[in-house]
């Protein structure tokens, strides 16, 4: 691991493109999900259901491919990345803090660890709980399609689906806010970070946040049913937006009550 991390130490240019290429995809598997969320779910509303059945066969079914392995595709990247992890020392020399663990305790490290915790959670709820539920969501549109009965699990699995979907959107706000202040913001000595029980209490607080949010969209705190008060953030694509907004200010908040 060690021989790993100094070769791409000796190859700016690798580093380079890693981060490039983490960006791309994250552009590509973003930009999906907020399609499914402010274009496609809405339009689909509105579509009779014999259309909407196509649509789904012939269109939600190609840009969920792109969807869930873009998603693969920048955590991949994402990891690689966190292999190549390193700031200055005091003497100039460039070392691997990932390696001694120093830099998971800066205000870069616990700015990533938040955007990390997010963003590990918005790629597990597209492979676990999105792309399984829409298999059955596609596989019911080609069914009804071909002159067959209706499935009468799909409502539920797309319920199940849209959820979680809204949720990333929420979440994503706050991710992005996180991975680029990460290098843009949360790198210098604007915030003491060096007390450990402040650390301690950010990450528990945060992590309290993400349980909330999380288990809510797998209906875990208050169902799935549209009229719970507790899914009224994930009802249109709005609430969810204005939520994300919310849980930026919230987080930032935090590092300045905190910090």
């Amino acid at each position: 691991m060690l021989e790993a991390i100094q070769i791409f130490h000796r190859e700016p240019g690798l580093q380079f493109l890693l981060r490039w290429a983490h960006v791309l995809v994250g552009i590509v598997w973003i930009g999906l999900l907020y399609y499914f969320n402010f274009v496609q779910v809405p339009s689909f509303a509105q579509m009779e259901g014999s259309a909407r059945n196509n649509a789904i066969d012939k269109l939600a079914s190609r840009a969920l491919w792109w969807f869930r392995w873009a998603a693969a595709a920048t955590l991949g990247f994402g990891i690689l990345l966190l292999v190549d992890q390193r700031s200055l020392s005091s003497g100039g020399k460039l070392k691997t803090e990932l390696v001694n663990g120093d830099y998971w305790k800066s205000s870069s490290g616990i700015s990533i660890a938040t955007g990390i915790l997010l963003g590990v959670t918005m790629f597990l709820n597209v492979w676990l709980v999105i792309w399984p539920n829409q298999k059955t969501v596609i596989a019911n549109a080609r069914n009804v399609q071909a002159g067959g009965q209706a499935d009468p699990t799909a409502a539920d699995a797309g319920r199940r689906a849209a959820l979680a979907s809204r949720q990333n959107t929420i979440f994503s706000l706050p991710m992005l806010f996180f991975m680029i202040g990460t290098a843009h913001f949360f790198n210098g000595n604007l915030y003491d970070v060096t007390h450990s029980g402040d650390r301690a209490v950010y990450f528990i607080i945060t992590a309290v946040i993400w349980a909330a949010f999380e288990l809510n969209a797998l209906g875990i705190i208050g169902g799935r049913a549209a009229g719970n008060l507790t899914n009224w953030i994930y009802e249109n694509h709005w609430r969810a937006i204005g939520t994300g907004v919310v849980l930026v200010v919230v987080w930032y908040a935090l590092w300045e009550i905190i910090f």
